[in-house]
């Protein structure tokens, strides 16, 4: 549940918003509704018009963003209504200080440097969330440069090239004068203007203008300098573009969501910026004292032909992937505790004689945080053990195991991409030539990310079947649904159902985007990659699995109540206190969804996997980690602002204390992994 904070006229009212999918004309809505309530003399007409801007940097929210994507919990906001006698006559909330806001906000960024070959999809990740500023490296300016003398050569000696000096797809026999280029790539950027749908999130434009930049940094587009430093001004004060969801078939590149990205550019059409919310995209680039883009030939045709939308929401997609399937480790585990299941299918012999990645990674995991000898659980002890469990719990590296072996397949080929020249035509400064060729098909991300989607979705399927044996009696020997006076209240019930329709969705949407296919452009572009929905879906993919993996954490801890006073390992105790602090026990039935919006959030921000310590390699007595892992001996580390000491008998990890042996800990990894240091 998100708490937004509105000021009207002279009151400030809290309001509780339980879905924060709703709009924001919701939100000014009921604050007008609330105000008239509380002070029925002071009237104001139902049909009024209002606007609302962020009071922290007077940025303009439009009424039709979802709340979720433009504001945060405790966010304060000002509600202006227009014609009202009670607020100032001005309605101009755009040129405000904007410059000087605009530096201030930035001020305090990192730069990153962007060469069009070594940006990473963590880096990406940051930008699209406005952790950096951009600069180009000087090898990379030298190489746009280069490129942008050859296509101006061209041009000089009236020689013919497609989309310098020729018409676009079946249109590529036109000839068209050479005093009509810069006219030539202003309409190709109008024209392909076409899409349709709810715009980007800033974030994702960012990502989307930030990758855009990194592949022009490559210097095989033939745009100039001047050009490509607007274009990075702009992003660096913020200045985002309306670009449709909706429109792209993934080749020629994506076509209509890039030209939507340089329309704003050019000044025409609505952008967003922190200062300005949605306004004129002339006005927010001159109050940002940026001037819109002139084209020069090539130039609408190079800042359109790509990849980058489907490559921008693969990126988050696969991380947030990459991050919840970490974490669906720990929550399996706890569910496992809970239901008394036995470890011994993790043991390190099983796993050797099967040594898919993923799998010894998964069960190495789960044995980390399991009842052992180095972490003890009452539970384990006094339940005694089975020979066997259920397969949604004794084959959870199996299956997270290929989980995470696709996720890291998706995360090269989206790298790879990141760092592709994806334009046509090619300019090969160096040789004196372009080639046209088809590196704007989208086929390969397309098919990653369905894959993608593919893969992540198994962690939601037999998470639902967990939290059916977590709610089911005869399966778990709990109360039914998990919780007490069952029938007086109903608990877990329809959390269960939640998270099957969750999952139903999710079958639907692992349907294979990249096997369809249409012909356009009058059967030039004949054979396309749809990559554009590819991206879309596995992102609504991964949101259902966070989701689902949520009501699997709560029902967990729900059952762990069932357990007290007996306790889990030190490790899972982190998890439930996390989880309880906050979300409290269900005594009795209540309203679910902001408790299981409050534990997405936890598992949005990777709070729940970093309560948990896991060994990857042993070199002699010297130990090597990564993230998330035990640390080395004698060192002191730091971890998402913990501290680690460890010497060469104890360590501490998350507070938790624990003094063994390493051979007998280890000695499984030892056979394997020992190196000579």
């Amino acid at each position: 549940m998100l708490r937004i904070t509105v000021h009207l006229r002279d009151e400030w009212l809290l309001i509780p918003c339980t879905d924060p999918s709703l709009h924001v004309c919701w939100l000014g809505s009921e604050a007008i509704s609330r105000y008239t309530t509380s002070y029925p003399k002071r009237e104001i007409q139902a049909d009024s018009t209002f606007r609302i801007r962020r009071c922290v940097d007077g940025g303009l929210l439009s009424l039709e963003d979802p709340i979720k994507d433009v504001l945060q919990d405790n966010d304060f906001i000002e509600l202006v209504i227009q014609g009202d006698q009670w607020m100032p006559k001005q309605m101009d909330l755009i040129k405000s200080k904007s410059v000087h806001m605009s530096t201030c906000l930035f001020s305090m960024l990192k730069w990153i440097s962007l060469d069009g070959n070594s940006l990473t999809t963590g880096d990406l990740l940051g930008l699209g969330k406005g952790h950096f500023k951009i600069q180009l490296t000087t090898e990379a300016e030298k190489k746009v440069n280069e490129g942008r003398v050859l296509i101006e050569s061209f041009i000089k000696k009236n020689q013919v090239v497609y989309g310098v000096n020729t018409g676009f797809g079946n249109f590529a026999q036109t000839r068209i004068p050479n005093d009509q280029l810069k006219e030539l790539q202003d309409n190709v950027i109008r024209s392909h203007s076409a899409g349709v749908g709810a715009p980007l999130s800033p974030e994702r434009t960012r990502m989307l203008l930030a990758l855009r930049i990194n592949v022009l940094a490559k210097g095989f587009s033939g745009v100039s300098m001047e050009t490509l430093n607007a274009i990075v001004a702009a992003f660096n004060a913020s200045c985002l573009s309306w670009v449709p969801e909706q429109g792209t078939v993934g080749a020629s590149g994506d076509l209509a969501p890039l030209a939507h990205l340089v329309l704003g550019l050019m000044g025409e059409g609505v952008m967003w910026s922190p200062q300005s919310g949605w306004a004129d995209a002339r006005a927010v680039l001159e109050g940002h004292g940026l001037t819109p883009l002139i084209l020069k030939p090539k130039e609408g045709l190079a800042l359109i032909n790509g990849t980058q939308m489907i490559t921008a929401l693969g990126v988050e997609a696969v991380e947030r992937a990459q991050a919840i399937a970490r974490q669906a480790d720990i929550i399996a585990a706890l569910t496992i505790q809970t239901l008394k299941g036995t470890p011994k299918a993790f043991d390190p012999d099983i796993h050797a004689v099967r040594p898919q990645q993923g799998q010894v990674e998964v069960a190495w995991r789960l044995r980390s945080v399991l009842h052992s000898d180095v972490f003890h659980s009452e539970i384990s002890v006094k339940g005694g053990e089975r020979v066997q469990d259920a397969y949604t719990l004794r084959c959870c590296p199996q299956v997270h195991g290929v989980a995470n072996d696709t996720i890291a397949f998706v995360k090269k080929i989206l790298t790879t991409e990141l760092n592709s020249a994806t334009d046509n035509p090619l300019v090969f400064a160096e040789r004196g030539i372009t080639i046209s060729g088809g590196n704007f098909h989208g086929e390969y991300p397309a098919k990653a990310l369905d894959f993608l989607a593919i893969g992540v979705h198994e962690l939601a399927n037999i998470s639902e079947r967990r939290i059916e044996r977590l709610c089911n009696p005869s399966l778990s020997e709990l109360p039914a649904f998990l919780v007490k006076n069952g029938g007086l209240n109903s608990g877990f019930m329809i959390a269960h159902c939640t998270a099957a329709a969750l999952v139903s969705e999710n079958k639907v949407l692992c349907h294979p985007s990249s096997v369809d296919s249409l012909s356009t452009s009058a059967g030039t572009e004949d054979h396309v990659s749809m990559g554009g929905w590819a991206a879309r879906k596995a992102l609504r993919v991964v949101q259902h699995v966070e989701q689902v993996l949520a009501i699997e954490l709560l029902a967990a801890c729900q059952a762990l109540e069932f357990h007290r006073p007996l306790k889990t390992t030190p490790p899972l105790e982190k998890v439930y206190g996390l989880v309880r602090s906050v979300v409290r026990p269900w005594d009795r039935d209540r309203a679910m969804s902001p408790d299981i919006e409050a534990v997405h959030k936890l598992i949005q921000q990777e709070k729940v996997g970093v309560w948990c310590a896991f060994v990857k390699r042993i070199s002699g007595c010297k130990l090597n980690f990564t993230k998330s892992e035990l640390f080395p001996i004698n060192s002191t580390l730091k971890y998402d602002s913990h501290s680690f000491t460890v010497d060469n008998k104890s360590f501490t990890c998350f507070g938790i204390n624990v003094t063994c042996s390493y051979k007998k800990l280890y000695e499984a990894n030892l056979k394997k992994n020992s190196k000579k240091i």
